[in-house]
């Protein structure tokens, strides 16, 4: 473990103070190497964004109204079926709701589809959240009783 020390004027150590309250942090160095992931993990993903595998959550809200919005979305996500993960949906009022993906694969790839998916007629409010892993070597558990011998990998998020 290192130890750094900053210097923050008055005003930026109440505003950090307020939000390291808001978010539950037990202290300000827990706030600070979460915002260093966060950043870190950032400037990976557009540096690098064609490189590399991640897992992802999408989530957006649409209006169900919207004319073949729902199939158009289904029928996407079936045709990323090597990306997706799982869908969670919720319905929010009357006329919209939100939905929460999980993805996994090339970054490039997952980056991709959540464009194409928030580039919908009626899809609002997109936001996709990236994180870098590195993928295991395939192996296989034995002593998993219903996958005996399947073999598969783990992916590690990077930092």
């Amino acid at each position: 473990m290192q130890r750094f020390t900053i210097s923050l004027d008055d005003d930026l150590a109440r505003e950090f103070d307020r939000l390291i309250a808001e978010r539950g942090y037990g202290n300000r160095s827990e706030a600070v190497r979460d915002l260093l992931r966060s950043q870190i993990e950032a400037a990976r993903l557009q540096d690098a964004p064609d490189s590399g595998h991640c897992v992802a959550n999408l989530s957006y809200v649409y209006n169900h109204h919207e004319r073949d919005l729902a199939e158009r979305l289904t029928a996407l996500q079936h045709g990323h079926h090597d990306l997706t993960v799982a869908t969670m949906h919720a319905h929010l009022d009357h006329d919209n709701c939100l939905e929460s993906v999980i993805l996994k694969g090339p970054t490039a790839d997952v980056s991709a589809f959540a464009a194409a998916l928030t580039a919908e007629r009626g899809v609002r409010h997109g936001s996709l959240n990236l994180v870098a892993v590195e993928v295991g070597e395939r192996h296989s558990h034995p002593y998993a009783p219903r996958r005996k011998g399947a073999a598969h990998s783990h992916l590690k998020p990077k930092i």
